[in-house]
């Protein structure tokens, strides 16, 4: 098997605010659109890989369960701190979680997928 390209298809409830989201805090370039009656997607660059938000999905006002929806996107980035302090402004209860094996940022989009974002050096870059 000979694969081009991979990625993520996540069903959103809140699609215009996800988008938004993922564009604005993650500044994921938006590859194309699509409207075809009430179904919208949008894909979106993500890394060597895509992640396609299509409507019709269910959300929660909080962290979804592993039941809810047994994935979790991770980012890993440069600057933890000053990534942090930026995903305050869009999750304010967006936690900096300190382990053995590196540090983490857990928050979650506005349908309340779980998404962890990690320092790429695996320490707290200042």
């Amino acid at each position: 098997m000979n694969i081009d390209r991979c990625g993520i298809i996540l069903n959103v409830c809140n699609f215009d605010e996800c988008v938004h989201f993922y564009k604005s805090l993650f500044g994921l370039k938006e590859m194309f659109s699509k409207t075809e009656g009430n179904f919208k997607l949008t894909c979106l660059e993500f890394g060597g890989a895509y992640l396609m938000l299509e409507n019709q999905g269910m959300a929660s006002d909080s962290e979804k369960s592993v039941a809810q929806n047994p994935t979790i996107l991770r980012f890993n980035v440069k600057n933890l701190e000053g990534t942090y302090r930026k995903i305050l402004t869009y999750d304010n209860e967006a936690t900096l979680i300190n382990n053995d094996w590196g540090n983490i940022v857990r928050c979650i989009d506005p349908d309340g997928n779980p998404i962890s974002v990690r320092a790429s050096s695996g320490f707290l870059d200042v």
